[in-house]
């Protein structure tokens, strides 16, 4: 029978990202986004149930027989921190493992663009970070933490579910807060953050209205609101955070985001062409005075999309103007860019154009 222990063991030794385990299969595990089955023999129900009992605290027990999934922030000494999701599926319990890397990369070795430390360094307003599921949000989130932990004397609040990174105190303080154990729920709490003086608030999702209406008001107040949001373009990012709101409010909703946005980072993670792993290409929209004009009048994402293309000076770059400085550095082959452009064709010429292949 499986352990819990040999089977976080298997996935740090292994060096992936997550381990993936539900009864009557092998367990899968997670490399450079890729899955590869394991020579783990499969599991059945009891099995499996063992495992989740060996981790599962009350409340997350309580909470995954009424929503039938739940997630749990687990540590085990001298191998790591894990971030565990126990869902049920076909009558059984399934786990997906996540493993968290100790310690907050900085923003330099996540080869995010330099605007992205810039932007970190305001003071007040809204940064999202933006992408698909396992895009690593969570670690250009954390890299932006650490950079105002150790660049300013602030306070830090933030409101997870579950933590995932531990950040020890620097110039700054650092309290972390994880659902569920420490806070209600992100929309109460966020309001609330206030008292505890915070300066700086990491909020992991906006994901209904009312944690929207929490982080443009926090904002609005002086605090920096940093969050994320499953998305697949910076402008998409924008017109769903209005979106959120009832129609009646988008336009106010609008105007309040127009004034506290300071920046949208959305990414993807490609294929490195020497094979050692992956790259984020990273789109970036920083909060000017005509993306405030552009959102007062309406969540035009064309124009935004615009505005980024041609917002060089600001710092801003498109997905394809970051994917064609990866093909040039020799980061990414050919195939991948073109793969994950937004307008593969206008991609292609511009390659042509600039005297590069794109054949292959």
């Amino acid at each position: 029978m499986a352990q819990l222990s040999h089977l976080l063991h298997f996935l740090v030794e292994q060096r992936g990202s997550d381990l993936i385990v539900k009864v009557g299969s092998v367990p899968h595990v997670r490399r450079d986004g890729r899955l590869h089955a394991t020579s783990i023999s499969a599991m059945g129900p009891a099995e499996i149930e063992a495992l989740v009992a060996e981790l599962i605290p009350i409340e997350k027990a309580e909470e995954l027989a009424e929503r039938g999934e739940a997630d749990i922030a687990h540590s085990v000494s001298g191998v790591g921190r894990f971030r565990v999701n126990v869902y049920r599926q076909r009558g059984s319990l399934g786990m997906a493992i996540r493993r968290v890397l100790p310690g907050a990369p900085s923003i330099a070795d996540l080869n995010l663009p330099p605007v992205v430390e810039r932007i970190a360094s305001e003071e007040h307003g809204l940064i999202l970070v933006t992408g698909p599921a396992s895009s690593g949000k969570t670690t250009t989130v954390s890299g932006i933490v650490d950079h105002i932990n150790a660049s300013r004397s602030a306070h830090i609040v933030t409101l997870e579910d579950p933590i995932e990174v531990l950040h020890s105190d620097k110039q700054s303080m650092v309290s972390q807060r994880e659902l569920g154990s420490d806070a209600a729920d992100l929309a109460t709490s966020l309001r609330r953050v206030g008292r505890q003086d915070a300066d700086v608030v990491y909020v992991t999702e906006v994901n209904d209205p009312a944690v929207a209406a929490a982080a443009l008001h926090e904002a609005a107040a002086g605090r920096l609101v940093i969050s994320t949001m499953t998305t697949l373009t910076a402008a998409q990012s924008v017109t769903r955070f209005v979106e959120f709101f009832p129609p009646h409010q988008q336009r106010q909703a609008r105007r309040e985001l127009g004034a506290v946005l300071r920046g949208v980072v959305t990414q993807r993670l490609l294929d490195r062409a020497d094979g050692r792993g992956r790259i984020p290409a990273v789109e970036v929209l920083v909060g000017t005075q005509k993306v405030m004009d552009t959102l007062i009048a309406g969540t035009d994402e064309e124009a935004l999309e615009q505005l980024i293309t041609e917002g060089e000076y600001h710092g801003m770059q498109s997905f394809d103007q970051a994917l064609f400085q990866l093909y040039k550095q020799n980061l990414i082959a050919v195939r991948e860019a073109l793969a994950a452009a937004s307008r593969p064709e206008d991609l292609r010429i511009t390659l042509g154009q600039a005297g590069y292949s794109a054949a292959h």
